[in-house]
């Protein structure tokens, strides 16, 4: 079996992974319990749903059970994020192309948000996102106060965050002298602002770009509607590949600490930058 996704109303007490074995028996324990681990089954009572780990939990009558099995996503594995600042109520993380910020129904073992849990043995609260073909800096909260004040922050637009770029192609004067881009996405305004770094005979160009707002994809889509699609994006953009990952990486990042309210600022070392000019 490769995929399958199925819940189960519990009705007497019983051990977590005995009843999956009961319930599917076309898995070994042994697989079941690698699901287990990875993220990939869930426990409901009543509105609240957690991942549930422990193989040998006693489940309880009224709880639901689910399983999203996926071979595929189960058996990949992905490269460490690095801690680069711990704050004890936040931190921030080098997350490397190929991870996710967060995970899925089928499991979070690929994610920053889980390797970060890991290692510190602490909460850790998602306040904002990389898309998961992006590379560099990522905040996290370990507790619902800081949570609330960064996630605020990023409301607000009071997060500072600034990104290298290389798009396709030699950008034209006039798009160059305005330094932004206002094209509506998904009926809402955005504003990306960008300098041009350097601009290669290979026809890419380097950009340092500025979100004011955080739309889904805003980077990757805005400059695919300019004509400028970034390099090695495998959604937008016709024949932009590169032997590399995407060329977006977030280096950059400012906030007011919710510690102490002092602006804190952290830039992604040289070692781990994709962009070097």
């Amino acid at each position: 079996m490769t995929k399958l996704s199925r819940s189960w109303h519990i009705e007497k007490k019983v051990v977590a992974i005995q009843f999956l074995a009961e319930q599917v028996p076309v898995l070994s324990k042994g697989r079941l319990k690698d699901a287990m681990a990875k993220g990939a089954v869930w426990l409901q009572q009543g509105k609240k749903q957690k991942r549930l780990r422990r193989a040998q939990a006693e489940l309880l009558p009224g709880q639901t059970l689910a399983l999203h099995y996926d071979a595929e996503i189960l058996q990949r594995s992905a490269e460490h994020s690095q801690l680069l600042l711990d704050q004890r109520a936040y931190s921030v993380w080098w997350k490397p192309a190929g991870v996710l910020s967060q995970g899925s129904l089928f499991g979070d073992h690929l994610s920053l948000l889980r390797q970060a849990e890991l290692q510190t043995k602490r909460p850790v609260h998602l306040v904002h996102r990389l898309d998961r073909e992006a590379s560099g800096l990522l905040l996290l909260a370990h507790n619902a106060a800081a949570a609330a004040s960064l996630s605020q922050q990023f409301q607000r637009g009071q997060i500072k965050k600034l990104y290298h770029v290389a798009v396709q192609g030699r950008l034209s004067d006039a798009l160059k002298n305005a330094g932004e881009l206002t094209l509506m996405l998904d009926g809402k305004a955005c504003v990306t602002r960008f300098v041009v770094c350097k601009q290669l005979a290979s026809g890419v160009s380097w950009l340092k770009v500025d979100l004011l707002t955080g739309r889904k994809h805003q980077i990757r889509r805005h400059f695919a509607a300019a004509g400028h699609p970034v390099m090695g994006d495998p959604r937008y953009g016709n024949a932009n590949s590169t032997a590399d990952t995407l060329a977006l990486q977030a280096v950059e990042l400012g906030w007011h600490c919710p510690l102490d309210n002092t602006r804190k600022a952290l830039s992604l070392p040289k070692a781990l930058r994709l962009f070097h000019g």
